[in-house]
């Protein structure tokens, strides 16, 4: 059997993880996430990768969510409970992976899938897809995801996802504003990969540690965080990058990033 993940990496920097199962819309088995935790630790280890894409090999579904055979399934209690680490550890290692992550929603986010696209740095959606919480239709709440969703949401509308159920389409994503921008189909891969070059081409290592700031100092009381962050700013007047950076401002050229 394939690969659950497809791995690639261009000139420009950009590594692309696709999720390569399109016969089961992509659905969140434990076999994917574990591929997926598997290339997004590769990518993080990858000198040649500055941003990472998370794409879907089906047309219309990004991923359906989690794999609700695994649900059902007649298996001990404790065995579920030891497979559900894998979501945490996902989107912790999203947030700690050093490494912009885009998520290229070019077919519906859904479920699981929904916490996945919360946890990425950015996202670009195809015009028309659907992004939402469906599992209450099935008798589940989206225990997991509900605190990304509630990091990314208004309350009441993070509420309504979960207890209705239904979803909402790329456009109104961007107005709630938990999706940066909304692209015809025939713009999409165009502007995914304008994207992903854009954002390569900054300093990696500056990416690296105002990554590293954001997660250190999110749940952070406003004191407690500034205080962090001063610190985090003085570290970054140390690298050879940030003097590289503003003499290539005033010497109008392309900086020549250093990463150390």
């Amino acid at each position: 059997m394939t690969p659950p993940i497809r791995y690639a990496v261009d000139g420009h920097g950009v590594g692309t993880l696709t999720l390569d199962r399109p016969e089961a819309r992509n659905a969140l088995s434990d076999e994917l996430l574990d591929g997926l935790l598997a290339a997004l630790e590769r990518a993080r280890a990858d000198a040649d990768v500055r941003v990472v894409v998370l794409a879907s090999a089906h047309d219309r579904v990004f991923s359906a969510g989690g794999d609700l055979k695994a649900f059902a399934a007649d298996a001990p209690t404790i065995e579920k409970y030891a497979g559900l680490d894998r979501f945490p550890r996902l989107f912790t290692l999203l947030g700690e992976l050093g490494k912009p992550v885009i998520c290229a929603a070019g077919g519906d986010v859904l479920a699981g899938a929904f916490g996945l696209a919360l946890a990425c740095d950015l996202v670009i959606a195809r015009r028309g897809v659907r992004f939402g919480c469906p599992e209450i239709n099935v008798g589940v709440l989206p225990f997991m995801i509900s605190a990304l969703i509630y990091r990314s949401i208004d309350r009441m509308k993070a509420n309504e996802l979960m207890m209705l159920g239904d979803p909402v389409d790329a456009d109104e994503a961007a107005r709630l504003g938990f999706v940066n921008v909304v692209v015809e189909a025939e713009d999409f891969d165009a502007t995914v990969r304008e994207w992903a070059r854009k954002v390569a081409a900054k300093s990696p290592l500056l990416m690296k540690l105002g990554k590293e700031a954001i997660a250190a100092t999110r749940d952070m009381a406003l004191p407690e965080a500034l205080d962090a962050l001063r610190s985090r700013l003085a570290l970054a007047f140390t690298t050879e990058d940030i003097r590289e950076g503003v003499s290539a401002f005033r010497e109008k050229r392309d900086p020549i990033w250093h990463m150390r």
